[in-house]
């Protein structure tokens, strides 16, 4: 490995500063500039597509925020740190993240999307503490690394991405499958509702559960997933619902429907809902609760969460049994196919994941062309 040089992090990677336009002047905002805050790229996905807020031209010109290019990267500097992805698209960023380039002739930028993901663990062992805690600029030069030549890092990063390339595409698989699901939902129990259904609540079709209490140290290894509010927190060896599942955010994350293919474990951030009509798949549910309001649902603590008896007293029409078991033996087949596709995804990753440390450091050396 004589060919690969010791050099810290700020030596063949430009750094890029964030900014927010003046939220107090409106002609900032509402614009056509997608503009990204960690909430946007926190998914543990290699792309970022889109940003939640966008800005103006004039936000743009009269901030200090820069307009990085399509291929650049992004990464969280304070708060969620080392949150990291690759830009689809031109787009804007907040104060709170730094922009990433390659250095010509010294570095790939589709490489050191690889090498920070791999260093992210030493960025958060040595981010500056304050309020929240805070990668600088100093902190990438504080940070070693060997850096191979251009030929390997081209060849590094062409095994990596082929893995995130696959990954993407089953993840826009599921989008669609899910999607094809929903639209029928919405033709047959919103467009094409009956009068002359049944009135009732939310309590009459589902419950809500309460998770159960489950510290940090027991979320660590491999098993079961265990679901927060916001999503997978970790792994437990046990599981509390056997799947499928569904699972909505108690406190914090509210209004947020996940659907669970494995057995998993909620913790009690989260609420677990068991069908009261017990039909096969949870497929109906878990599309009713999403065309629900549920985050408006909120109780009158200090803390904002999801109130369990306003929840189940909304009220809604309810569609015959027969054509609830329909639609999911209609829907079965997409969602068998969803399934197949995460547990691809699932051995990817792993894959991706486990040759991600052994290709950074050397350990499993590729030849080049």
């Amino acid at each position: 490995m004589s060919e690969w040089e010791k050099q810290s992090l700020s030596e063949f990677i430009e750094l890029i500063g964030g900014g927010t336009p003046k939220t107090s002047i409106i002609e900032y905002w509402n614009g056509e500039i997608p503009w990204l805050s960690v909430v946007d790229f926190n998914t543990g996905k290699k792309y970022v597509f889109d940003a939640e807020k966008k800005i103006t031209q004039l936000g743009l010109k009269n901030s200090s925020t820069k307009l990085l290019n399509a291929g650049d990267i992004i990464i969280s500097a304070r708060g969620t740190i080392g949150a990291i992805a690759v830009l689809a698209k031109e787009m804007t960023f907040n104060q709170s993240c730094y922009g990433v380039r390659e250095v010509e002739e010294k570095s790939l930028t589709d490489f050191i999307y690889y090498l920070l993901k791999d260093t992210v663990t030493s960025l958060q062992q040595i981010s500056h503490g304050g309020v929240f805690d805070t990668i600088t600029r100093d902190t990438f030069k504080e940070i070693e690394v060997l850096l191979p030549p251009l030929p390997e890092q081209k060849a590094i990063a062409a095994v990596l991405s082929s893995l995130d390339d696959k990954i993407d595409l089953l993840h826009r698989q599921n989008l669609t499958l899910e999607a094809m699901a929903e639209t029928l939902f919405r033709q047959w129990f919103v467009v094409e509702a009956r009068e002359d259904w049944e009135e009732g609540t939310l309590n009459d079709l589902v419950e809500f559960n309460y998770g159960k209490t489950l510290r940090d140290q027991e979320r660590s290894g491999y098993g079961f997933p265990v679901y927060g509010s916001s999503g997978i927190v970790g792994y437990h060896n046990e599981y509390l619902v056997e799947a499928p599942g569904i699972i909505t955010g108690r406190k914090g994350t509210l209004g947020v429907i996940n659907y669970s293919f494995q057995n998993f474990s909620p913790i009690d951030t989260t609420f677990y809902i068991t069908s009261k009509i017990k039909s096969d798949g949870l497929f109906f549910e878990y599309f009713l609760l999403k065309t629900l309001n549920l985050g408006e649902m909120n109780s009158d603590s200090a803390v904002p969460g999801l109130n369990k008896n306003l929840a189940h007293g909304i009220q809604l029409t309810i569609p015959p049994i027969s054509l609830i078991e329909k639609f999911n033996q209609q829907t079965k087949p997409l969602f068998k196919k969803l399934n197949v596709n995460q547990k691809q995804i699932q051995t990817l990753e792993t894959l991706r994941d486990t040759l991600l440390p052994k290709l950074m450091s050397g350990e499993v050396r590729i030849e080049c062309q």
